[in-house]
């Protein structure tokens, strides 16, 4: 994996970290959502700095379509593991095919 795609990786887990912290802010108060949100912003900013920079290598849709799909199936594990979201054979299902998509655009992507 070329540095390009371990930004972009990384870029898509800092988007999951703004979602799991926008969770965690709707459930707080006073000092614990000051401090949710700062993560949120945190997250945010590194997230689109590093898809900004994996862009400079990678085709902007490919980036954005995996930055995206990670951000996506990262929170919806975070959501199953973290608040308890329901993990049913259709959401695992979907999820595997979104998980599958992601890994087949790094496949054709030179």
């Amino acid at each position: 994996m070329n540095n390009a795609w371990l930004i972009l990786f990384l870029a898509g887990l800092f988007e999951t970290g703004f979602a799991a912290c926008l969770g965690r802010a709707r459930e707080s108060t006073g000092t614990a959502w000051t401090a949710w949100m700062a993560g949120f912003l945190l997250c945010l900013t590194l997230s689109m700095l590093l898809l900004y920079k994996a862009t400079r290598t990678l085709p902007i849709g490919t980036a954005y379509a995996v930055w995206t799909g990670i951000g996506a199936a990262g929170t919806v594990l975070v959501g199953i593991l973290w608040f308890r979201e329901p993990a049913d054979l259709w959401r695992m299902l979907f999820l595997g095919t979104l998980i599958a998509s992601i890994i087949g655009l790094k496949v054709v992507t030179p």
